[in-house]
């Protein structure tokens, strides 16, 4: 009994820091990009190459041998490099609050579909909790003025939502978070690098602080962050998981204010409440309450 509370506890301290990490990606990106301190480009390869080198060493400290997959996580490798390269590109044109909900709107409904089609337990009062809790992301993420926004970048969210969604679905499976975690990111620095070769855009640029920022995100919030997120999959359903990365945005807000000086408002606060309150109420619901049929 004393054991399965220790390893509950875990768990949420895993999904805790995980979220700190994948919200603190959303702040140093829009640190960088909205300054002009790096292109999108360049601060996805560094984001990406500095989190490989990471891994890399963390993998040889403790395996003391470099292992790589030629026949498997390919997919789940390019949908790492897509979810990156979009989120990038996306947050050149669009509005930081709307691009968030759509991003998460879009992980929400692909994740509950996956849900469905893995056949985990959808019951009434899980379906409540997130309903409660896409209800406190719009509240809080809607805009209270008329406002424009480009369809192009737009596309680019929903993409980058779209991979991020299978990427962890595909996590499930993970028996080996730090070998595959590398393994992807070795995969999804390939994928960078072509793009570079097969797409003409801009010229590449960046300073000291972009370059610094790219490399954080990579080495530590994501490298790092990656690890512990696909530690907790698969102890956690589908289901849940969709509903507990509602809180990142949450969280990368807070941070904007306090880090990038946004204002806090009371529409912020009471929508974190009601957001808070439909996860408590997905992960800590009864199995044995009536399902949803399919």
């Amino acid at each position: 009994m004393n054991q399965n509370v220790n390893s509950s506890k875990n768990i949420v301290l895993l999904i805790i820091i995980s979220i700190l990490f994948l919200a603190l990606n959303s702040i140093l990106c829009k640190a960088a990009l909205l300054n002009n301190n790096i292109d999108a480009y360049s601060f996805t390869f560094f984001r990406i190459f500095s989190a490989m080198i990471m891994l890399l060493i963390l993998f040889y400290y403790k395996h003391r041998k470099i292992t790589f997959y030629t026949n498997k996580n390919w997919v789940t490798s390019f949908m790492l490099f897509l979810y990156a390269i979009t989120f990038s590109y996306a947050y050149l044109d669009i509005d930081a609050g709307f691009g968030t909900l759509l991003l998460f709107g879009i992980v929400q409904v692909v994740m509950v579909i996956s849900s469905l089609l893995y056949k985990e337990k959808l019951t009434i009062v899980k379906l409540f909790g997130i309903m409660i809790s896409l209800f406190g992301l719009i509240y809080m993420l809607y805009p209270q003025e008329a406002f424009k926004v480009s369809l192009f970048h737009s596309f680019l969210m929903v993409v980058s939502g779209f991979s991020w969604a299978i990427y962890t679905v595909l996590g499930k499976n993970s028996k080996n978070a730090l070998k595959n975690t590398t393994d992807n990111f070795i995969k999804a620095s390939i994928f960078i690098t072509l793009f570079y070769f097969v797409f003409s855009f801009e010229p590449i640029h960046f300073n000291t602080q972009g370059l610094m920022l790219a490399i954080i995100s990579g080495s530590i919030t994501s490298a790092l962050g990656y690890i512990i997120w696909y530690e907790v999959l698969p102890n956690i359903k589908i289901i849940t998981a969709s509903v507990v990365q509602t809180c990142i945005p949450i969280v990368a807000i807070f941070l904007s204010a306090i880090y990038l000086e946004e204002e806090l408002s009371l529409n912020l606060l009471l929508s974190t409440l009601i957001i808070i309150s439909g996860i408590l109420i997905t992960m800590f619901s009864k199995q044995k309450m009536p399902k949803i049929s399919k």
